[in-house]
């Protein structure tokens, strides 16, 4: 009995091995291709953007900073932005999921939230499109909000 279970466990080897051979030379070729497609039109510098650094100086704490990254879509396709991802929860971007057509402008916006965050940042969004990846950041200083409205008065007050 155990003879038969060896056997059996030998012969399915062999056929796994067969067949994951012959899956991975359909599967190299096949992205190799669509890769090459991909990078033939469309590229990075397509989407040429006015700034890819914004400085915000000094900003009070409290309301969320934002500001618009304008591109333009140099290239000769449509180009899709497919995700973007903060450097971290503070920040967050925004962006239209229609097609941005050649010669056209699109925008990304990106807002940071302020709050409880006094002193200097910097922060990056990655942004993923049918063009590749580019990466475009925001930096400023966030000035500490005042911890009460009310001035602040060290005389002493007597009471009897």
């Amino acid at each position: 009995m155990k003879k038969g279970f060896i056997i059996a466990f030998v012969g399915l080897m062999a056929c796994g091995t067969a067949f994951a051979q012959d899956q991975k030379t359909v599967s190299v070729a096949a992205p190799a291709a669509a890769t090459e497609a991909k990078s033939a039109t469309l590229k990075p510098e397509h989407m040429a953007f006015k700034t890819e650094v914004h400085d915000f100086g000094t900003i009070p704490e409290g309301p969320a900073a934002e500001f618009e990254f304008q591109f333009t879509n140099k290239g000769t396709e449509p180009i899709i932005i497919q995700r973007a991802q903060a450097s971290c929860g503070c920040t967050t971007p925004h962006y239209s999921k229609d097609p941005v057509l050649p010669g056209k402008d699109g925008a990304l916006t990106a807002s940071y939230n302020t709050n409880g965050r006094p002193g200097p940042f910097t922060k990056t969004i990655t942004i993923v499109s049918n063009a590749g990846t580019k990466v475009v950041t925001i930096k400023g200083t966030v000035e500490k909000a005042p911890t009460s409205s009310v001035p602040e008065n060290n005389s002493i007050i007597k009471t009897n």
